[in-house]
């Protein structure tokens, strides 16, 4: 099972569509998925329009009454799938957001490499429709910006977004010994993810995507300076636990 986890604040005029899209791909691309949606707080018409799409699609919509942030809607989304599934070591979860920013198109670049053996996949992005440069920069330093609190072998992107997870390697990461909440809010709360993952996973491998900033039917929400401001704070806050690879872990 493939568990395609979207977190969603105020995102009514495109999340239908990226859903309709999900549907598209894996109908030439047949694999067994559900989609999980957090709907965090929307003050829009989001809640009107998932509802139709629940009974076309596997589909299953989770609501904050009010807005918690994107910390604990990926926390609970991940949660959940790690709450269904009852094959982890061959179940996947991939993070996507719900904006078109990510691509449906690319998902199955993202589970043949799970097919293959990887447990955890991180989408590096290339940038198109005209982000600001300011906003390019923030992306490009953010590692720096962390102070090495997120250093992942192979991994260039670790502030990514599109992210896909064998749940064993999941479970560990967000239920094993020692495991917290996730505490960084933002790009920091992928760098904190794709962190502790990465010290349970066997294997690591990245895909190239593009991340799309001209589709979506909303101004930025991203503010450069103040999201540089809040990875530089996370990079004092976020504690990686080392742990074991998924397949020596136990549970």
């Amino acid at each position: 099972m493939i568990y395609v986890c979207i977190p969603s604040f105020d995102e009514g005029p495109t999340v239908g569509l990226v859903l309709w899209k999900i549907r598209k791909v894996f109908e030439e691309f047949p694999r067994e998925y559900q989609i999980l949606v957090m709907d965090d707080g929307s003050t829009d018409q989001t809640s009107a329009l998932l509802e139709p799409y629940a009974k076309v699609l596997p589909l299953t919509v989770v609501r904050h009454p009010s807005r918690k942030g994107y910390a604990s809607s990926v926390d609970e989304l991940l949660n959940l799938a790690l709450e269904r599934t009852d094959r982890p070591r061959r179940d996947s979860a991939i993070l996507m957001h719900a904006d078109f920013s990510h691509g449906p198109e690319f998902l199955p670049d993202f589970v043949r490499r799970l097919e293959s053996g990887a447990d955890l996949v991180v989408g590096e992005a290339t940038l198109a429709g005209e982000p600001s440069r300011s906003h390019r920069l923030v992306r490009r330093w953010a590692p720096m910006l962390l102070r090495r609190a997120v250093r992942v072998s192979g991994v260039q992107d670790t502030v990514s977004g599109f992210v896909a997870f064998r749940l064993q390697t999941l479970k560990n990461a967000l239920r094993g010994p020692g495991a917290t909440r996730l505490v960084a809010e933002g790009w920091a709360t992928n760098a904190e993810l794709i962190g502790r993952a990465a010290q349970h996973a066997r294997r690591i491998e990245t895909v190239s995507v593009v991340e799309r900033h001209d589709l979506r039917q909303r101004d930025s929400r991203v503010d450069p300076w103040q999201t540089a401001r809040r990875i530089w704070r996370a990079g004092g806050s976020i504690r990686i636990t080392p742990g074991r690879p998924a397949e020596e872990s136990t549970g």
